[in-house]
């Protein structure tokens, strides 16, 4: 017999199928394309490369995902990832400053733009989408004119050995870089879901009204989400210029599309119809196997932007329909306070 969706246990299990599924689907594509590539797939060599491939847009979805959970977007990651990384490259190569000075200002760099950004929203009452964007073609034109539209190529001495370690170098085993993610998720992790500041990220998100009625100041923690994103795509630029040793002054444009995908996935796990770290980690990871998957079945290079697109339209959907089922849950139930709402509350 069939357990009712209305039942207690049909309740249970559509939350255990809404929140793991993904992860269930993750390990069942692992285990498909394993089957299916037996001999280079399921192999240290080959997750090694995923991993150090996807670090990077890793980062950036888990980025994204800070002013998403305050019901903002941040369209300028990808190009803010572009300056902080031709910024990198332009103080290593050409202003000989030592690395841990360059990637310290980069970084702080990253902050200051994301607080530009939260300024702009707050104070501008402009649609973050659209003072994003703006904002982006401000920082894209930055680059441009650092660059001169051409690439940055360090010198015959090359990279300081110890900055490119800071992508290439080895942690048990496993690319450094994946550590970083998983640093990042866990501080992510711990700042949303144990502490008061990312109980009033929650409510600003889902009940502006009612965060302005607790007393909450929206405006400084909307522009904290904008300044944490902006500190993260600083964090990946600096990251990104160790990777690919030159700096590209048009690299950023291409992690624009997949972090969001792995930002908006990722609110349909672990905890669906909200943003959450653990989630886009997930996220994450099931998009970093499928195009690992589909590139050892020899794809054509259009595959990849089409799967990104598909998958886009495919995470909103499914993010649109878990915030949808999620209110439904809460209507039939008896009326009581929003859990973020009563956790503030106290």
């Amino acid at each position: 017999m069939t357990p009712s969706p209305h039942s207690p246990l049909g309740r249970r299990l559509g939350h255990l199928v809404g929140a793991y599924g993904l992860l269930a689907l993750t390990a069942l594509l692992f285990l498909a394309f394993s089957l299916a590539l037996p001999d280079t797939f399921p192999t240290l060599d080959n997750i090694s490369e995923i991993l150090s491939n996807q670090s990077i847009p890793a980062l950036l979805a888990l980025g994204a995902m800070i002013p998403i959970v305050t019901g903002n977007f941040d369209l300028s990651i990808g190009y803010g990832l572009g300056l902080a990384h031709v910024m990198t490259m332009q103080l290593l190569a050409n202003a000989a400053w030592p690395w841990p000075l360059a990637c310290l200002v980069v970084v702080a760099g990253g902050s200051v733009v994301g607080t530009f950004n939260g300024i702009v929203v707050e104070f501008a009452k402009i649609n973050s989408f659209i003072a994003t964007l703006g904002t982006g073609s401000i920082l894209y034109a930055l680059t441009g004119w650092i660059t001169n539209g051409a690439r940055i190529i360090p010198g015959p001495q090359g990279l300081p050995a110890a900055f490119t370690d800071l992508y290439d170098s080895r942690f048990l085993g496993l690319p450094v870089c994946a550590f970083y993610v998983l640093a990042l998720t866990a501080v992510l992790w711990l700042l949303l879901e144990r502490l008061p500041l990312g109980r009033y990220l929650y409510v600003i998100g889902s009940n502006l009204r009612a965060a302005d009625l607790l007393g909450i100041p929206s405006r400084r923690y909307v522009i904290y989400a904008f300044a944490g994103s902006g500190l993260v795509v600083g964090i990946a630029g600096v990251l990104l210029a160790a990777q690919q040793r030159i700096g590209n002054p048009s690299v950023g444009l291409d992690y624009l599309l997949p972090a969001f995908v792995g930002a908006l996935l990722g609110s349909t796990a672990i905890k669906p119809g909200r943003p959450n770290a653990l989630g886009t980690l997930v996220a994450v990871v099931i998009l970093a196997i499928g195009l690992a998957g589909i590139g050892q079945f020899g794809a054509q290079f259009w595959v990849t932007p089409l799967f990104n697109g598909a998958t886009l339209l495919l995470a909103v959907g499914m993010a649109g329909y878990a915030a949808r089922r999620q209110l439904r849950h809460r209507r039939a139930e008896p009326p009581r306070a929003h859990p973020d709402l009563r956790k503030v509350a106290s």
